[in-house]
């Protein structure tokens, strides 16, 4: 919940929480630590000002998951066909 209470914070996320994926369809992701655990919650931007958050994982590697990207990019053009 900790992710959730900083950007609902800010007006701005700080870049060191926020950055777009590399070789991605337009996914970010917002990171978080918690003692030795890294959090990432991934999502996309709605229109100008709104992010969808798809997907949240605990982060075990240097490298974000295939399987979790690929996640976050099937939900986004889910959410998008439907709206």
């Amino acid at each position: 919940m900790w992710v959730l209470r900083l950007i609902k914070q800010f007006d701005r996320v700080p870049i060191e929480y926020f950055k777009k994926l590399e070789n991605t369809n337009d996914i970010w992701e917002v990171r978080a630590s918690s003692g030795n655990n890294e959090f990432r919650l991934l999502g996309f931007w709605h229109k100008t000002n709104f992010i969808v958050l798809t997907n949240g994982f605990r982060k075990k590697s240097q490298k974000t998951p295939k399987s979790e990207i690929e996640l976050a990019e099937s939900r986004k053009k889910d959410f998008i066909e439907r709206n």
